[in-house]
This record gives C-alpha cells, sequence and structure tokens, in this order.
C-alpha cells in the first residue's frame, strides 16, 4: 500500500529537472502504444482519435474529456465511456494476439515492484510529458501492458489520480519548495534572460481569460494567486510550478492566463492555440510565455503552435518564452553538443527520405544518441518529428 509519507516523497521527486531524466524508453513505450490504437483503427477509426487525442500520444498535451465532447457533439460521460470500451478493446486484442510486443511496458512498470515506486514512476513520466490531464489513463492502461492485474492497475492508477487530484484541489500551491532549492524569484531571473523580446511600445494586458468550452471541467486545477487577488486555474503542474514563479516574483506586477485564443493551421486543418499565461513585468513589458515540457518541444505539432502564438505575441510589442519545465531552454538545445559523426549519419539517412521508429530506434542504439541531442538535432536543423507514430524526415 501508498502511504501518505512515500507519496509525499514521490511529488518532492517530480522537482527534478525533467530533462535530466529523459530516455528512449518512454519513447518506445508510446510507440508500441501507437501500434495498438492503428491497429484498433482499423476497425474503429474513430479509437484512433480518442485514444490519441486523450492520451497525447501525438506529442501534444492531452485533452480533456469536456474538450472531446465537444468537438464531437457528446457528452463528458459518453466520450469517457466510448474511450474505456475502445482501450478495453485494444488492450484485449494485444493480449489474445501477443502483438505487438510489450515487453518494454514489462520493464518499466515490473510487477514485482513495490506500490510506491510504481507510483513514483508513473508520476515522474506524467510530470515530465506535462500530462497531468489523462495522468489515471495513461497509468492505468502502461500497466495493464505491464501485465498487472485489472485490480491492480486500477488501484495503482488511482493513487496516481489522488496524488494529482490533491495537487489540484489543495486550494493553495501545490507544489513545495525543494530542499537547497533556489527562491522562486531566482528561478525566475534565468527564464526571464530567454525572452524574445520585441520591438515597440507594447499592447496591455487583457482584462479577464479568454473563455474556453473546458474551462470549468474538473481534470483542471486552480489555486488563490495573491497577485491577481482571485483564483486562478491550471491544467498542469509545470503550469501550476510557473503560476507560483509569477506571483511569487518581484519582477512581475500582474500576469494572467489563457490570455488569447490564437488561430493557426497544422497541416492544413484550421486550429485555436491558448498560451498558457500573459505577464506584465514590473518595468512596464509584456511577455507571452507558453508551456510545453522539454520533452515535446521539437515535436511538429507544437511547433506549429508555438510559431503562432511567438508571431502573435510579437504583434502586439509583447515578448515570447517557452517555459520547458528544464533548466534547458530552446536555445540550450539548439548548442547542444552532439558527435558530428552521429549528426552526419543522421542528416545523410534523411536526405534519402523519412525515418520511421524500427530504423531511428536501431540508430539510437548504435551511436548512444539521447533524447536532449536528438531533441537539439530536430530545433537545429528544423526537421520534422511526428509521434504516434513516429516519423522523422526533412521539411520541404
Amino acid at each position: 500500500m501508498v502511504t501518505t509519507s512515500r507519496i509525499d516523497d514521490a511529488r518532492a521527486g517530480l522537482l527534478d529537472d525533467p530533462g535530466e531524466s529523459l530516455s528512449f524508453g518512454l519513447e518506445e513505450a508510446d510507440e508500441t502504444l501507437a501500434t495498438m490504437v492503428a491497429a484498433q483503427a482499423e476497425e474503429r477509426p474513430r479509437d484512433r482519435e480518442l485514444i490519441t487525442q486523450r492520451l497525447g500520444l501525438d506529442g501534444e498535451r492531452p485533452e480533456t474529456l469536456t474538450l472531446m465532447g465537444a468537438r464531437y457533439g457528446l457528452s463528458r460521460d459518453r466520450v469517457r465511456q466510448l474511450y474505456t470500451r475502445a482501450v478495453g478493446q485494444m488492450v484485449r486484442r494485444v493480449q489474445a494476439t501477443g502483438h505487438p510486443d510489450t515487453a518494454i511496458f514489462a520493464e518499466r512498470y515490473p510487477v514485482g515492484w513495490l506500490d510506491e515506486r510504481l507510483v513514483r514512476t508513473l508520476l515522474a513520466e506524467i510530470y515530465a510529458t506535462d500530462s497531468d490531464i489523462a495522468g489515471q489513463d495513461l497509468a492505468y492502461l502502461r500497466l495493464r501492458l505491464a501485465g498487472h492485474p485489472l485490480i491492480d492497475a486500477k488501484r495503482l492508477a488511482g493513487f496516481v489520480f489522488q496524488r494529482i487530484a490533491g495537487w489540484q484541489q489543495r486550494g493553495r500551491w501545490h507544489l513545495p519548495t525543494a530542499r537547497h532549492a533556489e527562491p522562486v524569484a531566482g528561478q525566475l531571473i534565468p527564464l526571464l534572460r530567454r525572452v524574445e523580446w520585441a520591438k515597440g511600445d507594447p499592447a496591455a494586458l487583457p482584462g479577464a481569460p479568454v473563455p474556453t468550452v473546458d474551462s470549468g471541467d474538473d481534470a483542471r486545477g486552480s489555486v488563490f494567486a495573491e497577485k491577481l487577488g482571485r483564483e486562478t486555474s491550471f491544467d498542469t503542474a509545470l503550469e501550476a510550478q510557473l503560476l507560483r514563479m509569477l506571483d511569487e516574483g518581484e519582477q512581475v506586477a500582474e500576469f494572467i492566463e489563457r490570455p488569447a485564443a490564437v488561430d493557426y493551421r497544422l497541416d492544413g486543418a484550421e486550429r485555436t492555440h491558448y498560451p498558457t499565461v500573459a505577464a506584465r513585468l514590473t518595468d512596464g513589458r509584456v511577455l507571452l510565455i507558453d508551456v510545453v515540457p522539454v520533452a515535446r518541444l521539437a515535436v511538429h505539432g507544437n511547433r506549429v503552435k508555438l510559431g503562432a502564438a511567438r508571431a502573435w505575441a510579437h504583434e502586439r510589442g509583447w515578448g515570447w518564452l517557452v517555459f520547458t519545465g528544464s533548466r534547458l531552454g530552446e536555445e540550450d538545445l539548439r548548442r547542444r553538443a552532439v558527435d558530428a559523426r552521429h549528426e552526419n549519419i543522421l542528416r545523410n539517412r534523411l536526405a534519402a527520405g523519412p525515418i520511421a521508429w524500427p530504423e531511428f530506434r536501431r540508430y539510437v542504439d548504435e551511436t548512444g544518441m539521447d533524447m536532449l541531442g536528438f531533441t537539439g538535432l530536430v530545433l537545429r536543423h528544423g526537421w520534422r518529428w511526428e509521434r504516434g507514430p513516429f516519423r522523422l524526415e526533412r521539411e520541404g
């Protein structure tokens, strides 16, 4: 059983820099899931969208059930029913056919591990990938595919849900200050050095957050912000961490969550993005900040979305910043040193055409490429990286 003190220890562990623990193991697990989803979609095409959007397998943040319901013209509960049915059928198919191989899940979440270690591992992955919204669903599915009995998978996923719900509903800043951690103001200073500032006088902050169809979804958390004198909402632990910095940072005069609805196109489809927060500094400058975890920063869908937000901010004379939850920002990753031989191997191979996961996995095994190095290469060369399923290619 997971004790309260053990869960608190797990929560404290989430304050580590997520960039330091990234590996291709989780990518392989998600790629295996994408293969399962593709097989399921052969009989039920909509299941691909339901599972991918709910779990964020494409590299973008998981969606709330309310948002998915609005898209399909269904109630939140009906979407939950359809999603649960789709996942159940998918798991039974894999168990009956033995395809694809789910060994990666058994390796990452062994049946023999104690509860607290499993919960810690799952929470750390959820934090690093900014996927709190679907944390319980991700935990349950990963545990089932690892071979955990149904009742144990539900119980452990319930612990994950309780921990996330505790963060969101406690009514105060839910991330404690880590031992030996620098003050919040000290954490904000290096972030402000990364801002891409625009020229000209900045437009004023909007008076209220932009409403969304899922603004009141119970998967979201809220806390009281002293600087604003009101409750402010967030979707994930990374967002809450950023909001805490803004609320306590002496450089910030005021801020507002979801300050705009930014329209953009992704592969010909019209989409809308709601940037995380905008802040006015005490010196009068204004900046727009988006939260995207370092593990997903280079994914194509996120690059397009962030590019639209950056252009929108600069048109208004605002600065622009991406908060990755890591000490590493986008420019740090672009400059990250990678063995020139390994970089050239990948560049030359991409000149011949796209790369799928099996070939890329062999490349990683042969070269020892790490996740941060790969992310840096994608950003530096402007390659197109898609997830769920994995595909890497040169743009244009």
